[in-house]
């Protein structure tokens, strides 16, 4: 009887103020710890008259706790909500306020993730610093907002980062050889169409140079590289705080359960994110060097007319200093995967030169060991002896080039008849399709690939003109 108008008492003390209260205010920050402390030293006095499981079974029939815990729970998540919307913000204005400069030559990074981290981390420290009871809701609900700003600050990083057509020139109308039309300005005409960008992104792609590029890279490898650290700053923080509140009521109804390791898994969506705005930064790079910067050398110019008379090493000339450039900003860890972004490119490059580089690419069977020591060459070029990028990994994406450059080895006749046999349902025997040996005899400079690939294919022998 006694501990029944014992626990009655306290509910007429705690209700009033606990039901009333809305916001982590002085007087709350105050009251809650204490109440919660209160109730929690009554159900021990219980415990130690009636037992454990005496106390159980009083209070699934007499007594209701009274959940301070929850209703300060509340409390506490309307102050994260609020809280993590002044973290959007800020995360927000840092980025746009960015300038994309190193900090410094050893902190290769924007100032902007810092600011992020400082801002989250300050944000962190007042969460813990609240000695109100909570859940572990309010946790995730915390930890949910911050992998948000996270996120909200990658896709701020690559915003100007343009898509892969407004890089790459529209590809020529694919003509076929005619030894006459040596078409000089009909060709000039045709390969400077304007590129389909519009002013704005024309200008963000030119403001996008290497060095800026870099440090967005080092930005986004700074902001998943600490996640980690933030990870178990906060979990540690939680432990501690489980650990050093004895709650008797949770032992009772069994949900005191380990719940760190839950967290080690918060931020997985910021990792996600992270990597592959990576990724698509690393595919923008390699196209903009390619497609952009060396258009008029490389896609407009290189095996123009005549494939001696403009090799790739002059291309590989330029390359490098665009990697001693990029080597100079870019972090050690993401040098690799940056770089095999470049030289996917590269390749790109070489094969649209080869078999969609409009009326002044042709070929023959002797220009194949040309193209192949051009090949040989870029591959060289990115091992770079063993200082470069792995062998096994250029190996790998070169490999995708030497069937095209096979098949310009191969005679006419021979690839004739490979592509009747494709277009009639059987297999390449050189493992190709239709779609490349017909753009590698509408390329050939012979009188009977040109009359097959009109026969068959109606094409035509120029492009008509711009209307």
């Amino acid at each position: 009887m006694e501990i029944n108008w014992l626990h009655a008492y306290v509910k007429l003390w705690q209700g009033p103020f606990l039901e009333h209260a809305e916001h982590l205010t002085e007087d709350v920050v105050s009251v809650f710890p204490a109440a919660d402390s209160l109730e929690q030293y009554i159900m021990s006095v219980m415990a130690s008259v009636v037992g454990d499981d005496g106390l159980d079974s009083l209070c699934r029939q007499k007594l209701v706790p009274y959940e301070i815990e929850s209703k300060s729970g509340t409390v506490v998540l309307r102050w994260v909500n609020g809280q993590l919307e002044r973290v959007e913000t800020w995360v927000k204005r840092a980025a746009e306020q960015e300038t994309w400069d190193p900090i410094s030559p050893q902190q290769r990074h924007g100032g902007s993730i810092v600011e992020v981290y400082r801002i989250i981390e300050e944000t962190a420290d007042q969460f813990f610093a609240f000695k109100v009871p909570m859940r572990i809701g309010e946790l995730n609900s915390f930890c949910r907002g911050i992998d948000k700003a996270f996120q909200i600050y990658t896709q701020l990083v690559t915003q100007p980062i343009v898509d892969k057509e407004d890089l790459v020139p529209p590809v020529p109308v694919l003509t076929r050889y005619k030894k006459e039309l040596r078409i000089k300005a009909f060709v000039k005409k045709e390969i400077q169409e304007v590129r389909p960008v519009d002013e704005r992104k024309s200008s963000e792609i030119v403001q996008l140079t290497m060095s800026k590029l870099c440090v967005r890279f080092n930005s986004l490898y700074y902001a998943i590289s600490q996640l980690g650290k933030l990870e178990d700053s906060i979990s540690e923080r939680w432990a501690k705080r489980q650990s050093d509140k004895i709650n008797i009521r949770r032992s009772m109804n069994g949900k005191s359960k380990s719940v760190v390791s839950n967290l080690k898994n918060q931020f997985d969506g910021s990792r996600k994110e992270i990597n592959a705005a990576i990724d698509r930064v690393c595919e923008f790079t390699g196209l903009k060097v390619i497609f952009w910067d060396l258009q008029q050398p490389f896609i407009d110019n290189m095996y123009k007319n005549n494939v001696l008379q403009a090799r790739l090493d002059t291309i590989v000339e330029v390359l490098d200093l665009v990697l001693a450039q990029l080597c100079d900003v870019i972090v050690e860890q993401l040098r690799d995967r940056v770089v095999t972004g470049l030289l996917q490119a590269s390749l790109d490059g070489l094969v649209r030169v080869i078999l969609d580089g409009g009326p002044t690419r042709i070929f023959s069977p002797n220009d194949a060991p040309l193209l192949e020591e051009d090949l040989e060459i870029l591959k060289e070029f990115f091992i770079s002896g063993g200082d470069g990028l792995p062998r096994g990994t250029v190996e790998n994406l070169v490999s995708r080039v030497r069937p095209v450059i096979n098949l310009i080895k191969q005679e006419t006749r021979v690839l004739i008849d490979d592509l009747r046999e494709v277009t009639q349902g059987g297999k390449s025997k050189f493992g190709s399709d239709s779609k490349t040996l017909l753009r590698v005899l509408c390329h050939r400079n012979d009188s009977e690939a040109s009359h097959y690939v009109k026969k068959h294919f109606k094409i035509p022998s120029s492009a008509p003109p711009s209307t």
